[in-house]
């Protein structure tokens, strides 16, 4: 399995990248500029200037349009494994379904690479009809 050695290369490598990222800490406070002032010591949030209370409302579309990015950035990377594997798959398919990897066992279970197209395309069309719900609320109108 694991001999202790393996081990050690893992704990020496996270040694190196921690020397490493301290290192670029400790020269970057050593030779960066140190000037100071009553602009370089004020508050900068985002650009504005923060003035007034920080507790006031937003409104809520702020809200619900960082939760539709959430979705669909996260939905998206679900593109990346299939667009990856689906090669795989059809070279499966068509040395047959005898190989002990996950493809041959998927061909063996009766599922061909058209099965797995076709639930891409139900994926695609589920993502389109929520971006379309959303678009026809005003989600995305900013006026």
């Amino acid at each position: 399995m694991f001999a202790p050695s393996n081990y050690a290369i893992v704990a020496l490598l996270i040694l190196v990248a921690a020397a490493v990222a301290g290192g670029i800490l400790l020269l970057s406070h050593l030779v960066g500029p140190k000037r100071r002032g009553p602009i370089k010591d004020s508050v900068y949030e985002s650009g504005m200037v923060p003035v007034g209370n920080a507790r006031r409302r937003f409104h809520v579309r702020f809200y619900i349009v960082a939760m539709l990015f959430l979705l669909f950035d996260v939905e998206i990377v679900f593109f990346y494994p299939w667009a990856s594997l689906f090669p795989r798959l059809n070279d499966a398919e068509v040395e047959g379904a005898a190989h002990a990897d996950w493809a041959g066992q998927m061909l063996a279970g009766g599922f061909g690479s058209g099965f797995f197209l076709i639930e891409m395309l139900i994926f695609i069309a589920v993502l389109l009809v929520g971006y379309a719900y959303a678009w026809r609320k005003g989600v995305f109108r900013w006026d």
